[in-house]
């Protein structure tokens, strides 16, 4: 095998040698362009395949938007070629996404997403043709339905009979279908996806009608009998318009509370009960009305109804009089012959009188209109009671206005209720708010009813019996604190009023020391003694002096001076 190599090998290179410069390059060409086209090959194999979700472009703009639209919901990626055919990645996400758009009827009229059969042979069938799509269908139907997220399995069965001369022996197309729901699954439950369900099938079968589908749970439990559903759709219903009922009452609630809580504060307005009663049935009324005739409206701003109305107006009138005199004598004619006076006459023959008679016909027009009209839910009556509690008074001496109180510290407290024209004021505010209407029966009742309050006056009583106390203590800290100021200023004057006393008395002391020695001085000189004052003394003396003069001029400084000198002695 190595020599043949190697051999053919020799060969190549041989010819390689004996080729032109052309030659070569026309084969590094080809063998360039043959690398190129593998390249390419693989390339395009191994780009993603998109496969039509239906088999027909879809032309209308409106259906391909709402598809397009459900695909984007879905977080399916799309494309729409130029020819209107929308793609998607692959078999898996067409069937499913088939399934929805069926459920959603979003399928376009004339579109058959069944179509599966694009091979024809010359070797089947009629028999195994008709086998084939049996087959085809129910496998296409069963993987539809287990496309969908809350199915996780699903036994499909069609029976399609053969094809019979006459209609009446013509046996129907039956389908029977067992679904095994996904772990907290609602489908069970869910009409709307078992309707969904029932369309797949009924679209994917050609005769196939909705009493002869049968789908049920693994538990043999059927499903789509929907006529057996009747009470539990009318209890559903029943629901609703009791939520509407409800809905209907907050907000009549609330209107209310919020009118008369303005006014009597929401505190006093606490108690407001409303029933509305409604026919929520669907009635289709023809009615014909006869109504009087309006001559002349009223004329606006006119205190009093000048209007003229009448039932009819004369549209035609015919009158007719007959009057008849009696001759007294009417001849028979010739003997032998019957007479021709009419018999009414003949009974008056040979009477003398006279007869008149008068006939009015007359032809009145009235006003008619025809009436059609469907009435959708309506109220029948509303009920409205509604308590508002009356205010409470704290009663107050008039001479002091200090606030009243009981032997045992609570307060004493006045209700006043409301009046009269305050609770029919307050009564035609709430029947303005919810729209009464006498002649259906509505019912408003405004009450003034007394609220407990003997817990809120409790509290108030704790508070005020505290806010007493409070003040007492405050009372007595004041006198107590004046008290105390009162004996200070008492003691300070009595203080500075014995001070004021020494100081007197030593000021007479020092004036009686000083008197007594001028007297000595002035007894020596008397005397021709001579008297030596040190340095001391005199400075003393003249300090001394010096006080005297300040002492006139000043007492308060002297005085400090003073009081300054014997705390240092």
């Amino acid at each position: 095998m190595n020599d043949w190599f190697q051999k053919a090998w020799e060969k190549v290179r041989e010819l390689w040698g004996k080729w032109s410069t052309l030659q070569k390059a026309v084969l590094i060409g080809i063998v360039v362009a043959a690398i190129a086209a593998i390249i390419v090959l693989f390339s395009v194999s191994s780009a993603p395949s998109m496969v039509p979700l239906l088999n027909t472009p879809v032309k209308d703009e409106k259906e391909l938007t709402a598809i397009t639209q459900r695909l984007e919901a879905e977080n399916v990626h799309y494309s729409v070629s130029p020819e209107k055919m929308v793609m998607v990645p692959d078999d898996k996400i067409a069937k499913r996404m088939r399934s929805i758009l069926i459920r959603e009827d979003l399928v376009p009229k004339g579109t058959d997403p069944w179509a599966i059969f694009d091979i024809d042979r010359w070797t089947i069938t009629d028999f195994e043709r008709n086998v084939n799509l049996r087959r085809a269908i129910t496998q296409t139907v069963k993987e539809h339905i287990e496309a969908l997220d809350d199915v996780d399995q699903a036994n499909v069965t069609i029976v399609m009979p053969d094809k019979q001369l006459f209609q009446e022996d013509q046996s129907p197309v039956t389908a029977s279908i067992i679904l095994f729901p996904k772990p907290g699954s609602d489908i069970a439950s869910n009409r709307k996806k078992i309707e969904g369900i029932q369309k797949i099938i009924k679209f994917a079968v050609e005769g196939l009608k909705d009493e002869n589908i049968v789908i049920t749970d693994e538990s043999g439990v059927v499903l789509n009998d929907f006529a057996s559903m009747q009470d539990f759709d009318r209890l559903e219903l029943t629901k609703r318009e009791l939520k509407l009922v409800t809905s209907m009452e907050s907000q009549y609630k609330v209107t209310v509370l919020k009118a008369l809580q303005q006014i009597y504060t929401q505190d006093r307005v606490r108690d407001l009960n409303l029933k509305i009663q409604m026919d929520q049935s669907k009635k289709h009324i023809q009615a014909e009305e006869y109504y009087p005739v309006t001559i002349k409206p009223r004329t606006p701003g006119l205190p009093y109804d000048d209007s003229v109305i009448v039932p009819s107006v004369t549209r035609s009138k015919t009158t007719s009089t007959y009057k008849w005199t009696g001759t007294g004598y009417n001849p028979q004619g010739p003997a032998g012959v019957e007479g021709q006076t009419p018999p009414a006459y003949k009974d008056m023959s040979n009477l003398a009188g006279s007869a008149e008679q008068t006939t009015t016909t007359q032809n009145e027009e009235i006003n008619k209109r025809n009436i059609t009209e469907d009435r959708s839910p309506q109220i029948d009556r509303v009920s409205v009671s509604v308590n508002i509690d009356g205010s409470w008074k704290m009663k107050t001496d008039p001479k002091t206005g200090k606030v009243l109180t009981n032997p045992d510290g609570s307060i004493q407290r006045e209700y006043i209720a409301l009046t009269d024209t305050e609770l029919k004021n307050a009564q035609a505010l709430v029947q303005d708010a919810v729209g009464y209407d006498k002649a259906r029966g509505d019912s408003v009742t405004v009450q003034n009813i007394a609220v407990d309050r003997t817990a809120q006056f409790e509290k108030e009583d704790r508070v005020f019996v505290h806010q007493q106390q409070v003040n007492q203590i405050i009372l007595y800290s004041l006198i107590g604190l004046a008290v105390i100021l009162i004996s200070f200023i008492v003691f300070r004057l009595f203080s500075r009023e014995l001070e004021r006393r020494r100081r007197l008395k030593e000021e007479e002391l020092s004036r009686q020391h000083q008197l007594m020695r001028e007297n000595a001085l002035r007894q020596a000189e008397e005397e021709g003694v001579e008297v030596s004052m040190s340095v001391e003394e005199r400075k003393r003396l003249e300090m001394q002096d010096n006080a005297i003069n300040m002492a006139r001029e000043h007492p308060e400084d002297v005085a400090q001076l003073i009081r300054t000198w014997l705390m240092e002695e």
